[in-house]
């Protein structure tokens, strides 16, 4: 089934990278001095709603927890805090996942690779070129543009279309970017879409295991 796809979009955390318990920890730290039902909220959100931009999660935990104004140079300074996080915490390539991993580096001579993340646009490039898995992906595009924009553009750039090209993720932000540009989705590593019928599903890449999508969402 993925071998009618030549050109895959791949979301990296969850799905590259087993990074999403770090992702928690970097939002704890850097909301630390806030009370802790404040940030227990929060982290139900951004639990929620992988695949959104962490300029929109702080952006939540302001305006929708604490109800209160905040300034996009708030917005990135608290997003630059979480990024010097990430960029310690994530260089370990012991959480790469295997199955994904492998089959990335046996297939990127032979298709069109992309990494299409929420995360931040040059902390996705720091952490994967010095994890050395840069040189799989034609291009690596993240946040502040939201993943539905980013795939556009990539649609549009590349001259990719629906026939030859398919999303992987772990979320169902993942699956509505992918529905929006009206090309295939794969859900990957999550009980929450596994458990989605309509879904397409990769079970193993290794075993070859997967399942079809029966509709868009």
């Amino acid at each position: 089934m993925l071998n009618n796809f030549t050109n895959i979009l791949w979301d990296f955390d969850g799905v590259i990278m087993d990074s999403n318990p770090i992702r928690d920890v970097g939002f704890e730290q850097i909301f630390a001095s806030f009370p802790k039902e404040q940030v227990d909220a929060l982290m139900v959100f951004h639990r929620n709603n992988g695949g959104l931009s962490r300029f929109v999660k702080i952006r939540y935990f302001f305006e929708e927890i604490l109800h209160k104004q905040v300034s996009e140079a708030t917005v990135q300074e608290y997003a630059d805090s979480f990024s010097t996080l990430m960029r310690e915490l994530l260089l370990n390539k012991s959480l790469l996942i295997a199955d994904s991993l492998h089959f990335i580096q046996q297939e990127a001579g032979n298709r069109q690779f992309h990494l299409v993340s929420a995360s931040a646009q040059d902390e996705l490039h720091y952490v994967s070129k010095a994890l050395d898995i840069d040189s799989y992906f034609i291009s690596i595009v993240g946040s502040p543009a939201s993943k539905t924009d980013n795939v556009q553009q990539l649609l549009q750039q590349y001259g990719y279309h629906a026939g030859n090209t398919c999303l992987i993720g772990d979320s169902h932000n993942d699956a509505h970017a992918a529905a929006a540009n009206h090309i295939p989705f794969f859900g990957y590593h999550s009980a929450k879409l596994e458990a989605d019928e309509r879904l397409g599903y990769v079970y193993s890449f290794r075993e070859g295991k997967y399942r079809e999508g029966r509709s868009e969402l």
